[in-house]
């Protein structure tokens, strides 16, 4: 096996690569896309905004924060209606709390990823 990697790994440039998403009942649903979005409405005040800022429709936006909602249990976003500004959003304590776990977790991806790739030159 040695040898057989050695010889395809000097027939170009290779790096070791891949995504990182968490997965509830089989379905992808918090990864970088979803936690950009809640970002965006935690600096936006306004799921709309988000959506505008990421180049996504309201709906999708909705179907994945409804998504989130629902896998994890309890609201990652909590919206306001009517009032003098026209309500907004903003993020739960829980979702905060999520975005800064997986925020390190891509880190410690991101350095396992990069120790691997060093293996292989």
């Amino acid at each position: 096996m040695k040898k057989l990697m050695r010889d395809i790994l000097t027939n170009g440039e290779f790096r070791v690569n891949g995504s990182l998403w968490l997965e509830g009942n089989g379905t992808r649903f918090f990864g970088p896309g979803p936690v950009e979005l809640l970002q965006l409405i935690e600096e936006t005040g306004s799921i709309n905004q988000a959506a505008k800022k990421m180049s996504m429709s309201y709906k999708k936006a909705w179907e994945i924060v409804n998504r989130l909602n629902e896998i994890v249990g309890s609201p990652m976003v909590i919206t306001a209606t009517g009032g003098e500004k026209g309500g907004g959003s903003s993020l739960s304590d829980e979702a905060k709390e999520l975005i800064e776990w997986y925020v390190s977790l891509r880190e410690r991806f991101r350095r396992f990823i990069e120790e691997e790739t060093l293996k292989l030159h």
